[in-house]
């Protein structure tokens, strides 16, 4: 990218600079929860709207997707939008006015990144300096499961796109770096819930029932030890329990109990696998029990697979953009991310953008009251991906 493209993407960001961070701001004081982001999702059309953009809304008035350019939208820029229920712990001018939550994981950062790009990218498309064709992607309910990611692909916002990229909040990294990885940036996370059942009976005489307790702490406390050895090292495969209950009296063993928890994966074949293996073990871990046992596995979302092609899509517009000193290496997070499902169907990637101020990296993690971020890193996101976007376009400036 030629140094008067960089110098103009700069100037036209820094225009739009306050005007981001008052969205941003104004997103985090009105947080809004999965599938509910009615309030957000118009705020963000409205911006649209006013740059001569036709946002549309995707079913329930949550989600939108908008399309720039007369050519197929062959890139897609995704940001998601719901807020965590995780009380605001900050004593900020823009702290959550909704009890119990907040934007503890940075949305409202990644929806004003991908609305600054639409408007620079808007921009550059009415002056005749971008012919290309993007589609921004607004999706609801990153933190449940199913994700909104799902809904967004059912409702055909995939349809005619080539590749997608998106920007992920990273505390650890001081703001102007971007994190990049190619392969898993991020793993699986399904829930797991085993329900143990018997006919209960008195403490006195365990022998003559099946002891639903001791079963269950048997399966919490080999399950992970036996997934060990039945699993190879290299794919992560983590099963952590959470939650345990089963009966209400000492001197009872109780008729049923269930134990819950998360498991988490950085191999896509293992997760794949992993449903029917940990069925397997469970079963034949409370065989001598006596028991009857219900295994359940909830599909979360798999490990997101960062493509190479991608990944140096996002390298290229860091360095011009950014400067050479902005790209890092970053590793893979044990944390979910339904824009993995998104990478199952075509080439993308998620870079981690920094967003602590200097001298601050982690001292504050993702689903925190407390996370804030330094307010430059969306001007950083939005330089990051107008470059990747024309650079995709082939412009020829670039």
């Amino acid at each position: 990218m030629s140094s008067s493209v960089v110098a103009d993407l700069r100037t036209r960001t820094a225009a739009l600079a306050d005007e981001l961070i008052a969205l941003r701001r104004d997103l985090h004081a009105h947080p809004e929860l999965s599938r509910a982001e009615v309030r957000t999702t118009e705020v963000v059309a409205a911006r649209l709207r006013a740059a001569g953009l036709r946002p549309q809304l995707l079913s329930g008035g949550a989600g939108l997707l908008c399309d720039i350019g007369t050519a197929a939208p062959a890139l897609a820029l995704r940001a998601d939008l719901d807020a965590l229920p995780v009380a605001d712990g900050k004593h900020v001018p823009y702290r959550s006015t909704v009890p119990g939550v907040a934007h503890a994981c940075g949305h409202d950062v990644h929806t004003a990144v991908v609305v600054g790009a639409g408007l620079v990218l808007a921009e550059l498309l009415t002056e005749g300096q971008f012919g290309g064709g993007v589609r921004l992607v607004f999706q609801t309910a990153e933190e449940v499961v199913p994700g909104g990611a799902l809904d967004v692909i059912a409702a055909g916002g995939l349809a005619g796109v080539e590749r997608i990229l998106a920007v992920h909040c990273d505390p650890r990294l001081t703001v102007g770096r971007i994190g990049l990885r190619v392969g898993p940036i991020t793993a699986a996370s399904d829930r797991v819930l085993v329900r143990l059942s018997g006919p209960g009976g008195h403490s006195a005489r365990p022998h003559l029932t099946g002891d639903v307790v001791h079963a269950l702490a048997t399966v919490i406390g080999q399950t992970p030890a036996v997934l060990s050895r039945r699993v190879d090292p290299r794919a992560g495969l983590s099963l952590v329990w959470g939650r345990v209950h089963a009966g209400t009296a000492a001197n009872v063993i109780p008729g049923a109990g269930e134990a819950e928890g998360s498991l988490r994966c950085l191999d896509s074949a293992a997760w794949e696998a992993a449903p029917t293996l940990l069925t397997e073990i469970i079963e034949a871990l409370v065989v001598p029990y006596r028991v009857a046992v219900a295994v359940q596995v909830e599909r979360g979302v798999p490990p997101c697979v960062n493509e190479a092609g991608s990944v140096a899509v996002l390298a290229g517009a860091a360095t011009t953009a950014l400067g050479p000193d902005s790209v890092t290496s970053t590793e893979q997070s044990l944390g979910g991310e339904d824009f993995a499902w998104y990478l199952r169907r075509i080439p993308g990637a998620l870079a981690r953008l920094g967003v602590a101020a200097p001298g601050t990296e982690g001292t504050v993690d993702l689903h925190r009251g407390e996370f804030d971020v330094d307010e430059r890193s969306i001007a950083v996101g939005v330089r990051l991906l107008v470059a990747a976007a024309l650079g995709l376009a082939g412009e020829p400036s670039v």
